[in-house]
């Protein structure tokens, strides 16, 4: 392994880790603020134990988000010095508000922990709500650095020197927007869905079903109107995408020609060499309509873009068809629920619903790991976007595959360690919380 490829390498492994944990830390506090409202107003004791369970969750995966968002900014100056001294002064701003609102959601993590019968009850829930808020703030602050790499804006670059920098133009750059909506839906969805799925599985189990119900209803309506809006933003990406980084949009799509009345392609092998896709499904007109709003409307291929600057097609496409699969295998059942709450109550006690909730468990993170494929892999050669490549940001310091081999097993410690707390977490929940239907504690 060159060190090249080792830096890259490093930089998947920790986002890939980080974003999960990003995901859940932005969306969980949303969740326990809604167990902990009905808490408040119903005093029914099993919100007040749902609320317990998952602030627990998410003071798990706080620690373990801080611990891989202080490596990957070690790892930005570490694998990537050369960008890192041209871009840091522009697109810091971004950066430096995202530790702001780490700290205060640190500490309005500590003031819910520990407020318990301390705080007045509607303090110390504004206090998990702001957790939330918060989370999710440092997480649109990150993408806005992330779209900046995308469209970098803020600044003239003039004789390979970076002059009149605009720290606040450069975060809020044209990818901002696009990228923030799509990312923070996306957690909602991915996390709705995988704790939806958990809860939904031990009710099938028939464990603590009381409990389980109703953190079941709490996660899949989140999961639910979320995946519904998800197309929307999706569809604004696509066309931001165009505009801006038309090679990235040939390379989700496997567009080898520029033309007009674009299919669509659905699935696919690419032949890279032979430019055609084989064994796709091809919707006449669509691309072009999505992109331009008219089936007409001519897209730019690959052709059109020197072979220098392509972005690796066979990855980018594979890995935006896995994501767009599974969002919409995701909208199926979030429509299905919809339905069943709405017009099908009876649907809602059927074991085929349970199921469909618990084998989309793992969607929406596969999902998010390949629309981040997609966002980096389908930028490159470029580190920030038609003026700097990747391979000239890159560390000239030798060995670095060893870095990459020691934070490899660092990661994956760390995912068992997770993996056991969660694990030993729902376990408990079952002996803590286990109060019978119909039992007189359900009120307090």
């Amino acid at each position: 392994m060159n060190d090249f490829i080792a830096a890259r390498s490093q930089m998947a492994l920790s986002l890939g880790f980080h974003i999960v944990f990003s995901c859940i830390g932005m969306v969980m506090p949303f969740f326990m603020a809604v167990a902990h409202y009905y808490w408040l107003k119903t005093h029914n004791v099993v919100y007040r134990n749902i609320t317990k369970a998952w602030s627990k969750g998410v003071a798990i995966f706080f620690a373990t988000g801080a611990v891989s968002g202080t490596v990957l900014s070690f790892e930005l100056g570490l694998l990537w010095p050369t960008f890192m001294k041209h871009a840091g002064p522009i697109f810091g701003m971004p950066f430096s508000l995202e530790g702001t609102a780490f700290f205060i959601e640190a500490i309005a993590l500590g003031f819910f922990l520990y407020g318990w019968n301390r705080f007045n009850p509607w303090f110390h829930w504004v206090t998990g709500l702001i957790v939330g808020i918060s989370g999710l703030l440092s997480g649109i602050l990150v993408v806005a650095a992330n779209g900046w790499m995308n469209s970098p804006s803020g600044f003239d670059f003039v004789n390979g020197q970076y002059i009149n920098v605009d720290p606040v133009k450069a975060m809020f750059n044209d990818a901002w927007f696009s990228q923030a909506l799509h990312m923070c839906i996306a957690a909602f969805v991915s996390t709705g869905f995988a704790v939806a799925g958990i809860h939904a599985l031990m009710i099938l189990k028939g464990r603590n079903v009381a409990f389980h119900k109703k953190a079941f209803k709490i996660a899949a309506v989140f999961s639910a109107v979320f995946a519904v809006l998800q197309p929307i933003s999706g569809d604004i990406s696509a066309k931001d995408v165009s505009q801006r980084q038309p090679a990235k949009l040939a390379a989700m799509e496997a567009h080898f020609h520029t033309d007009k009345n674009v299919p669509l392609i659905i699935g696919g092998i690419p032949d890279v060499k032979n430019q055609k896709v084989d064994y796709a499904v091809k919707i006449p007109g669509l691309l072009s309509y999505m992109t331009k709003g008219d089936v007409n409307a001519e897209v730019k291929g690959l052709d059109s873009i020197p072979v220098e600057d392509h972005p690796p097609v066979a990855i980018t496409h594979y890995a935006f068809q896995v994501m767009v699969g599974l969002g919409m295998l995701m909208l199926l059942i979030a429509v299905l629920y919809l339905i069943a709450i709405l017009k099908k109550k009876d649907w809602l006690e059927r074991k085929w619903l349970l199921k469909l909730f618990v084998t989309a468990t793992p969607m929406g993170f596969i999902a998010v790991e390949a629309g981040w494929a997609v966002t980096e892999v389908g930028r490159q050669p470029w580190i920030i976007q038609g003026i700097m490549r990747t391979a000239d940001a890159v560390t000239p310091m030798p060995g670095i595959h060893y870095s990459f081999y020691i934070f490899t097993a660092v990661y994956i410690s760390l995912a068992i360690v997770v993996t056991f707390m969660l694990y030993r977490q729902i376990k408990m929940v079952g002996k803590l919380y286990d109060i019978p239907s119909g039992s007189d504690q359900l009120k307090v």
